[in-house]
């Protein structure tokens, strides 16, 4: 038979209300904190229409500050002072310099071989030789003649005196009754043919001094006319020598040595590379909005230089509009042409307006709605912009500053009035 056990058992009491439910009571309190803290983030996910990966946008803040209206180009390093030597006839060139290298102003770069110029030079000169020789001659001759009318007129004046004398010994010994009337008439008639002889001499002197210097007068415009003829010559013979206009570099030769050539062909052009500018490229829907002198600013690499808009081409090649920046100061040493520059060129400046970060949502709408970032949702909310910069947007209605709005991937939310914004 085996024993009661009743002397080894005890009562035990029940334990506290507290003590049997501390556990589930504990775990129902922290699902309770937990939802509490979760409920802020659920009302979120509720309201929204769409939920974005923060990962994929862009947010910045409106802030108050001065906008710099500028449009953003791309341009090339050129020459300012370029200028393209021409062959100045048709005929053969000889090149004495090649591209890329160094020349000095006046130093010859070509010369154009032209024998036919240079055979009518000859031809010219000779004629110039004679035309001198005819006027020499001509003088001689005048010479001769005014010293054949002095002597005529001369022989005139004596046969006059010796006339007046004999009237004048005729007319005393007719008042003394030597002579007869008519002994004295003849006399009286002598000298009035005398000076009839010596006013023709000196008309005829005169008439041919005239004629003979009219003579003379146009063998000297002849000889002018051939000296001119020749210096032209000499002038055209002189530019077949092509020289440098300046102190600079040779940029490009269009020709190959020993080529023909025709009148007015290009030969080579001459880079002064002290003066050098940057060629840009403006899309036509800005050109209006450029004036020659507004300040620019270009970069190549790390490097800023300033510059000024030089000026502006009337024609539109392809949509675009070019211009000329000239840089301020002396030409940076480590700029060469053809090199490639980005920059901008300043349209204006706004003070004290609001402003934020230039993004895709300009685009997105027309720019008439921007995403406010509240707690990390994205509300759509209309807004206005203003004048535009290659950074910045100015804000002239909707928003203020401090608040943080959605500038890059707005593109994602659909036009959804809410779009929480996902961690």
């Amino acid at each position: 038979m085996f024993r009661d056990t009743a002397s080894q058992d005890r009562v035990l009491e029940a334990p506290p209300f507290w003590v049997t439910w501390r556990k589930p009571l504990i775990s129902a309190a922290v699902l309770l904190v937990l939802l509490v803290l979760a409920l802020p983030a659920i009302m979120r996910w509720a309201s929204a229409d769409a939920a974005v990966p923060a990962e994929r946008l862009r947010i910045a803040e409106v802030r108050r500050g001065d906008l710099v209206r500028d449009v953003s180009v791309q341009g090339r390093v050129v020459a300012a002072n370029s200028p393209t030597l021409y062959a100045p006839s048709a005929g053969t060139v000889t090149l004495a310099v090649e591209a890329g290298q160094s020349v000095t102003r006046g130093q010859t770069l070509a010369h154009i071989d032209n024998p036919q110029l240079e055979s009518q030079l000859a031809q010219e000169r000779a004629r110039l030789q004679a035309a001198e020789t005819d006027l020499g001659r001509q003088r001689i001759d005048s010479r001769k003649k005014q010293l054949a009318n002095t002597r005529t007129v001369d022989e005139a004046r004596i046969t006059l005196r010796a006339a007046e004398r004999d009237a004048e010994r005729t007319r005393m010994a007719y008042e003394r009754g030597a002579y007869s009337e008519i002994e004295f008439k003849r006399a009286e008639d002598a000298v009035a043919t005398a000076k009839i002889r010596l006013s023709h001499a000196e008309a005829d002197a005169k008439l041919e001094a005239e004629g003979l210097a009219f003579e003379q007068h146009n063998r000297e415009l002849a000889l002018e006319q051939q000296q001119l003829a020749v210096a032209e010559l000499e002038r055209q013979v002189e530019l077949l020598a092509i020289t440098s206009p300046l102190d600079g570099q040779v940029g490009s030769v269009a020709v190959l040595q020993k080529a023909k050539v025709a009148a007015d062909q290009a030969v080579m052009t001459v880079v002064d590379l002290t003066q050098l500018e940057v060629e840009i490229s403006i899309p036509e829907t800005l050109a209006d909005d450029l004036q020659p002198g507004m300040r620019a600013e270009l970069r190549m690499g790390t490097a800023t230089y300033a510059g000024v808009l030089r000026q502006v081409s009337p024609e539109i090649i392809e949509g675009q509009v070019s211009g000329r920046v000239a840089l301020d100061g002396d030409t940076p040493a480590e700029l060469r042409q053809n090199q490639r520059l980005s920059g901008r060129i300043f349209l204006d400046q706004r003070p004290d307006v609001l402003l934020v970060e230039r993004g895709p949502f300009i685009d997105n709408e027309g720019g008439r709605f921007a995403y406010v970032v509240r707690d990390g949702v994205a509300h759509r909310q209309p807004i206005q912009i203003g004048a535009t910069s290659v950074g910045e947007v100015e804000i002239t209605e909707g928003l203020d500053a401090g608040d943080r709005i959605v500038v890059a991937g707005t593109d994602r939310f659909a036009a959804a009035d809410r779009v929480l914004i996902a961690d």
